[in-house]
């Protein structure tokens, strides 16, 4: 094709960048070049932020940064840079800080407008273009006439930035107190939808750390209302429009407060932690809705999200032809087209209505009956409804095939790319399907031969490139994944790949006087402000994260300094965590492994494969599993030794003496 237009962006491998590289906007790519044409001209930079999937991104693109008018306004006012969110988390991070503390939210797009420096001066989200105008003229006269006001502003906004999330000193507490846990989910339960799952607001994200928190807490305290609101929750999800009922896969949130309206665009993040999540789930309550699940969630990646390296892509678009969310719905006369005499049946089980259920008289699938209802009304058994609704998933998923698709963002992510390695380890621990550990095994073998490379860790590839030194965010997801492989296989390579792993992390982002680990390395780029990432999220902080690592490999490799440097970490954010449980349920989950017995089984001998398959299978909380079939260099493997084989449970620098089978250890391992 021919374009009328084509800026710097042309050379960017991001497939964010190249969907702007036909602007009429005079876009930068983030770096030394945009930076010093700012300082030479004086002219303030707009950091403009998304990414492919993102919807209103592409709304904004139409139109503003297609607008030749707008365009002009840009280029005259601005050095102009183009940053995609999901290559450069660290400069997202300082801007979107920057843009909550102006305007109280968060969002994409987002847009900064920076000193030459890069220091933040003001920002928001999407802009309807009028507004964008009018926001161009004001700013930019407002430095020009206003330049000592904007540098004060802009440096008091960088020190707020510095200040957000930074760690405070732990508080002198000897022991971490359940009590005090059990007060702050106490505190939370109003939160919950009872009826709808989630919480009690719109629009509802899956937040899959919550709810693993939340299931492991239920399992400790035997609390039947948490677990009951966390299965309402798996069950809606599943039943809901925010899962593509034919084709498998979570859609990133629901617009509304019942999981009906998806806003369409499909994340790996996501669907790697709702793996995890839906597989915990199975072994405390193994619903054939939850196998099925994990079953089409991974054909989807297979089928759709796969490299032929064993990588996995990042994203779908929400778009295709320009609409949203257009390649997953379906009006009541192509179904009735496509699936004949089973379509009845098919619409009342997906709530289809003839004038549609959703925008232009198309139908978003989602269940709203329930089952023995759905049984009265057709007069069929169960088995039999399921069976046709199974059929008429096939024939719509060829069907759709012949539809234009969504973008395919087809970089990919390290970090990423790990949370759906740990979500195929946890499928395979939970149902002992050989599948799920084939696709672990070979995402974790590219990671480690592709992006490893010994001394330093890469967050992205893309066509045969490895790019972007990773962030402590990379490093810490990597490290949880090899440690749940270790689990699921007790191949130690895995195990001392992730204390390599650590090692390097601890070198490059650990920040001693803080007790915690920087966003950035130490040799990193220098940006406005150098984070903390402390804050769960919908991925969890990379510091939770490693904080578990830390307090995973101490028992392995007897390293008390990795507990205490947890420990202090853990314990220096309980007074927030006890005060927003959701926006720090990683770290719940860490405080309970310190609040109750935290139990190390090791399994010894030639069953020692096949106990850990026994044992994973269960729903077991604050648990770590290690054993070999033979000999171990593994300091917490390594004294145990039988000439038959043998099952340890040991906690508190105790082991209890060893069992033969398997029942023998759970009446331990109960709380």
């Amino acid at each position: 094709m021919s374009h009328k237009h084509t800026n710097r962006l042309i050379d960017s491998a991001s497939p964010y960048l190249l969907q702007h590289a036909h602007n009429p906007v005079d876009w930068y790519p983030w770096g030394e070049e945009a930076f010093e044409k700012a300082r030479q001209e004086d002219k303030l930079m707009l950091v403009s932020i998304g990414y492919s999937a993102c919807h209103w991104c592409h709304v904004m693109e139409h139109e503003s940064f297609e607008d030749e008018e707008t365009a002009a306004l840009m280029n005259a006012h601005f050095v102009c840079i183009k940053v995609d969110r999901e290559e450069r988390p660290d400069v997202d991070q300082v801007y979107m800080d920057a843009v909550q503390l102006i305007t109280g939210r968060g969002g994409w797009p987002l847009n900064m407008f920076t000193l030459p420096d890069g220091k933040p001066l003001h920002g928001g989200t999407y802009f309807p273009k009028h507004k964008w105008q009018e926001t161009l003229v004001a700013i930019s006269n407002f430095y020009k006439t206003k330049k000592e006001d904007a540098l004060r502003f802009a440096t008091e906004l960088t020190t707020g930035v510095e200040q957000m999330d930074a760690p405070v000193a732990a508080p002198e507490i000897a022991e971490v107190d359940f009590d005090s846990i059990k007060k702050a989910v106490e505190n939370f339960k109003p939160n919950f939808d009872t009826t709808f799952g989630g919480y009690n607001w719109a629009p509802k994200f899956p937040l899959p750390s919550n709810h693993l928190f939340f299931l492991h807490y239920a399992l400790i305290s035997k609390d039947d209302e948490v677990k009951q609101a966390v299965m309402t929750t798996l069950i809606k999800m599943a039943e809901g429009g925010i899962y593509d009922q034919c084709g498998g896969g979570f859609a990133r949130y629901s617009t509304d407060s019942f999981w009906k309206v998806p806003h369409f665009e499909k994340m790996l993040y996501d669907n790697g932690q709702l793996m995890s999540l839906y597989a915990e789930a199975y072994k405390l309550n193994p619903l054939p809705l939850f196998k099925r699940v994990m079953q089409q969630t991974a054909q989807w990646i297979t089928r759709e999200m796969t490299h032929e390296s064993g990588a996995f892509f990042s994203a779908l678009d929400a778009d295709s032809e320009g609409v949203e969310g257009k390649f997953y719905v379906w009006t009541k006369e192509e179904l009735k087209t496509l699936l004949g005499e089973d379509e009845l049946i098919f619409s009342m089980y997906y709530n289809v209505q003839r004038d549609g259920n959703w925008e232009h008289g198309t139908n978003i699938l989602f269940k709203t009956l329930k089952d023995d209802e759905l049984e009265k009304l057709t007069r069929l058994p169960a088995e039999t409804i399921e069976a046709t609704i199974a059929a008429c998933h096939q024939k719509l998923l060829k069907q759709r095939e012949s539809r234009i698709r969504p973008g395919l963002d087809d970089k990919v992510i390290c970090s990423w790319n790990a949370l759906m390695t740990k979500g195929f380890a946890d499928a395979y621990a939970a149902t002992g399907e050989q599948q799920y550990l084939t696709l672990a095994e070979k995402n974790s073998s590219f990671l480690l031969n592709t992006l490893f490379k010994g001394e330093k860790l890469f967050r992205i590839y893309k066509n045969g490139t490895v790019s972007v030194p990773a962030f402590s965010e990379d490093y810490a997801l990597l490290c949880d994944a090899l440690l749940k492989m270790y689990e699921v296989t007790l191949n130690e390579d895995y195990l001392h790949h992730a204390h390599l792993i650590m090692q390097r992390a601890l070198a490059r982002f650990y920040d001693e006087g803080a007790g915690f680990f920087r966003f950035t390395p130490d040799d990193g780029e220098q940006l406005a402000a150098r984070k903390f990432d402390v804050t769960d999220n919908v991925i969890p902080a990379s510091n939770s994260v490693l904080a578990k690592c830390l307090f995973y490999l101490s028992f392995y490799f007897n390293l008390p300094d990795y507990r205490e440097k947890a420990v202090k970490m853990a314990i220096s954010v309980i007074p927030k965590a006890t005060q927003s449980v959701s926006g720090y349920s990683n770290w719940m989950d860490l405080l309970l492994h310190l609040s109750k017995p935290f139990y190390q089984v090791v399994c010894i001998g030639p069953a020692a494969i096949s106990n850990l398959k026994q044992l994973q299978s269960l729903p077991l909380a604050n648990t770590l599993m290690a054993g070999n079939t033979a000999g171990s260099d593994i300091p917490l493997v390594s004294d145990k030794k039988a000439a038959d084989s043998k099952i340890y449970v040991c906690y508190n620098q105790t082991c209890l003496p060893p069992v033969n089978l398997v029942p023998d250890v759970l009446h331990h391992l109960l709380f």
